[in-house]
C-alpha cells in the first residue's frame, strides 16, 4: 500500500495518472485536507481517503503533497510513522536536509513533477537521500514511472529542472494560445486554430524526443531558403522570443 498526503493541484494529478495508466487504485490511501476536494476525486478514481496521518501506517512509501506552510505540521504528524517508510515529498521547499532534520534518519527524496503527470506523460526530477539503496529508488519508480519519466539529479539540480519542466507547460499553453489567435486573425474558426496548434505541439515534441537530430537541425530542416517559415523565425528572433523565454525562466527561478 502506498499513502499520500495531500491531493490538490499536483498530489491530485500524480494519483489520477498513476491510476488512469494501470496503478491499482485500492492500493492508494490518501488524507486529504479540510475541503471536499479528495473525497469527491477519491469518488471518481476508488481510492480510499483517511482523514489523518496516523492512518497511513500500513503505507510502505509516503508521497507529501501539501503546500510550503503545510509542510512542518505534516511532517511532525508523520514522523510517529514514519520508521522503515520511504517519504517522497513534491513540496518546492522540502530539501532532503530539512525532511530528515524533522523526520530523523529515515529515507527520504524530494521530487518535482510537473502537471502533465495526470495523462502519463509528465517529467518529474527527483533527488534521494545518502540511505536510499538501489533496491528502495525501483520501487518509487515502479510508482512514478506510471505517470511518465523520472529523472533523478543532484539536488542542486532540482528547482532549476522544476523550473524548466513544471512552469513551461504554462508557458506553452501561452504560446498555443497565441498561435491560435493568429490563425483566428487570418481567418481560421477558433476551434480549427486551436486543434492545429495543438497538435502541432504534440507532433513537434513527439519528434524532438524520437529523432537523433537536436531541436537546432530539426528547425533547420523547415527552414528552406528564402522560404516562410524562416522568415517566422526571423520574425520571432526580432522580437525578442528567445530572451523572453529565458527570462521568463530566469522570473520563475527567483524566490
Amino acid at each position: 500500500m502506498i499513502g499520500f498526503i495531500g491531493a490538490g493541484s499536483i498530489g491530485g494529478a500524480v494519483i489520477t495518472g498513476m491510476i488512469k495508466n494501470g496503478f491499482e487504485a485500492d492500493n492508494i490511501v490518501v488524507k486529504g485536507g479540510h475541503s471536499n476536494r479528495t473525497i469527491l476525486l477519491g469518488e471518481q478514481l476508488g481510492f480510499k481517503v483517511v482523514k489523518r496521518v496516523k492512518q497511513l501506517e500500513d503505507a510502505e512509501v509516503i508521497f507529501i503533497a501539501v503546500g510550503a506552510t503545510a509542510l512542518d505540521s505534516v511532517l511532525k504528524e508523520l514522523k510517529e510513522i514514519v520508521a522503515g517508510k520511504l517519504v517522497v515529498a513534491f513540496t518546492g521547499s522540502a530539501s532532503i536536509t530539512h525532511l530528515k532534520q524533522v523526520l530523523g534518519d529515515v529515507k527520504v527524496a524530494h521530487a518535482i513533477p510537473n502537471t502533465p503527470v495526470k495523462i502519463g506523460a509528465g517529467f518529474t526530477g527527483i533527488t534521494y537521500s545518502d540511505n536510499f539503496t538501489d533496491d528502495d529508488k525501483k520501487k518509487v519508480i515502479s510508482i512514478l514511472g506510471y505517470t511518465g519519466q523520472l529523472v533523478e539529479v543532484p539536488e542542486n539540480q532540482l528547482g532549476i529542472l522544476g523550473t524548466v519542466a513544471g512552469c513551461s507547460p504554462a508557458f506553452l499553453d501561452v504560446f498555443i494560445e497565441a498561435l491560435s489567435d493568429a490563425g483566428v486573425k487570418h481567418g481560421l474558426n477558433r476551434k480549427l486554430a486551436y486543434e492545429a496548434a495543438i497538435g502541432m505541439a504534440i507532433g513537434a515534441s513527439k519528434l524532438a524526443k524520437q529523432s537523433e537530430l537536436n531541436v537546432s537541425a530539426l528547425k533547420d530542416e523547415v527552414t528552406s531558403p528564402g522560404g516562410s517559415t524562416i522568415r517566422g523565425v526571423a520574425a520571432l528572433e526580432e522580437n525578442g522570443f528567445r530572451n523572453a523565454v529565458i527570462k521568463a525562466v530566469d522570473a520563475a527561478e527567483n524566490d
